[in-house]
């Protein structure tokens, strides 16, 4: 297989990989294509399991919040933290991504697609009316409605 090919989702078919995106970023549909290559590439299809992925995942969370744990509250930006710090996180923050692609393509999910739905969803579970500025779970405002509706 070439470099500029990956395998189709669930499947041995092979199909042009996209080109990146100009401004260097990627998108999920492009991790998804690198990491089924990589897999395909080594053999690792057998062992990408949605399981196996599963816990994959949960393991690399762990040492995730093994970075932050003992450190308190921590600012936004990470202004006191090292470069060495910043980069360890952003490797877990890179594996925890990886693992959640790699799960949601073995299972079947379009996860850019479950991404917009599920935002959409909290939109109307969170209106900015009701919630602005409040950290409450979205059932406060439910039963604070339902109440409402009840009294008229």
């Amino acid at each position: 297989m070439s470099e500029n090919q990956h395998i189709q989702p669930n499947t041995d078919q092979t199909v042009p990989e996209s080109a990146p995106s100009p401004s260097g970023e990627l998108s999920l549909e492009e991790v998804r294509q690198k990491m089924a290559t990589f897999a395909s590439e080594r053999d690792w299809n057998q062992f990408h399991t949605p399981r196996n992925l599963l816990c994959a995942l949960v393991a690399e969370m762990g040492e995730l919040s093994e970075i932050f744990q003992w450190r308190g509250e921590v600012q936004a930006g990470l202004p006191d933290w090292s470069e060495s710090d910043k980069e360890h996180l952003g490797d877990e923050l890179s594996d925890c991504l990886l693992y959640l692609v790699r799960l949601s393509d073995r299972c079947g999910v379009d996860l850019s697609a479950a991404v917009l739905k599920k935002m959409r969803k909290n939109e109307n579970k969170y209106p900015v009316e009701l919630v602005k500025g409040s950290s409450k779970k979205y059932t406060f405002y439910q039963n604070r409605q339902e109440n409402t509706t009840n009294e008229m």
